[in-house]
């Protein structure tokens, strides 16, 4: 059965088909780059598309999702498709010597295999990844908050500049950003999902950062799984907005301030994670070797699908679909790339 649900009269916006939607997704990418960049102080750089599985760079996301693996012919060795890269950025920055207040970018391309196909998901990933280093005294929830701020501020001012390019353009943003925590949206809404959650409360709120996820709620469950070794889940979260053409919460990017030693230490137990403590990256985070961060990454197809009012994610992007899916956007008119 396909998750794919496409609202009842839903129209791309007018002179958005297929050749200006592409040139205006050019524009978002190249706006919000440069939006992002002087907003955050960060520079471009070469990304992977896949790493070694032995130095435990790749990311587990929610901690069970398959990674694609192949082997490589000239070394003998196996090689795995990023799921994102949180870890890589880390150790990149301590390798290409950034300072505090400074970071870097990329643009990355994923494969995840095991991704539940919907209106907002695909198995191809492409996103802005980024990461800068901090010093200690910023791994707080002021900073945190305040990075978050800035960031809906260049999402922001891309909508803005876009408009006077496509003046059909409907999608209305809120700069207000509210925050709450993952415990406080189940103290309010107790007999929801998490998913329910977030579309009860962004449907008052319109824009949130929805913090502190990967660690239990006092319901004994997880608002969301978050892997272990990247995401401080005391100082993380998610960018949410409110779509008005799904009528649900809309997720742009998922970020944080990284694991220190202690906050890995613990983490690592918590998650019955502790064979991971002799790989390479997780030895160099416990004993001081790589710098303190902070990152996230965010979604390309997601912020064009949400600035151009788009419903669903194959209008932005190509990919590959279920025959459900495929059927039920041809049904109400939709193109997929």
């Amino acid at each position: 059965m396909s998750r794919t649900v496409i609202p009842a009269g839903y129209r791309p916006a007018e002179g958005l088909g297929l050749y200006d939607t592409q040139a205006a997704i050019n524009e978002i990418h190249s706006r919000f780059a440069a939006h992002l960049c002087g907003a955050l102080h960060l520079t471009r750089a070469s990304a992977p598309l896949f790493v070694d599985p032995k130095s435990g760079l790749n990311d587990d996301l929610n901690g069970v999702e398959r990674p694609v693996s192949f082997d490589i012919k000239e070394t003998g060795k196996i090689a795995q498709v990023v799921h994102s890269l949180a870890k890589w950025k880390r150790m990149a920055l301590y390798r290409y010597g950034f300072q505090p207040g400074f970071g870097l970018y990329t643009e990355m391309n994923a494969i995840r295999r095991d991704e539940e196909l919907d209106n907002l998901h695909s198995i191809y990933v492409d996103q802005w990844d980024w990461e800068k280093v901090i010093d200690r005294e910023h791994r707080t929830q002021v900073y945190l908050k305040a990075t978050v701020q800035k960031i809906v501020g260049a999402i922001c001012d891309t909508l803005d500049e876009l408009k006077e390019d496509y003046p059909s353009l409907r999608t209305e943003l809120s700069r207000d950003v509210s925050f709450v925590t993952t415990q406080e949206l189940e103290d309010l809404y107790p007999g929801f999902s998490p998913k329910e959650r977030e579309t009860a409360y962004l449907k008052e709120h319109r824009t949130a950062f929805v913090m502190q996820i990967g660690d239990l709620l006092k319901s004994g469950l997880k608002h969301d799984g978050r892997a272990p070794d990247y995401d401080d889940w005391k100082l993380n979260g998610d960018i949410v907005f409110w779509s008005d053409v799904l009528g649900c919460a809309f997720e742009v990017s998922s970020m944080g301030i990284r694991v220190d030693a202690q906050s890995m230490d613990e983490q690592l137990s918590k998650a019955g994670a502790d064979e991971r403590r002799g790989l390479p990256f997780h030895r160099m985070v416990m004993d001081g070797t790589l710098p303190l961060t902070m990152g996230g990454g965010i979604g390309q197809s997601r912020l064009s699908m949400l600035l151009l009012g788009k419903a669903h994610i194959g209008e932005v992007q190509a990919s590959l679909w279920d025959d459900d899916t495929v059927t039920a956007c041809e049904r109400a008119g939709v193109t997929l790339l």
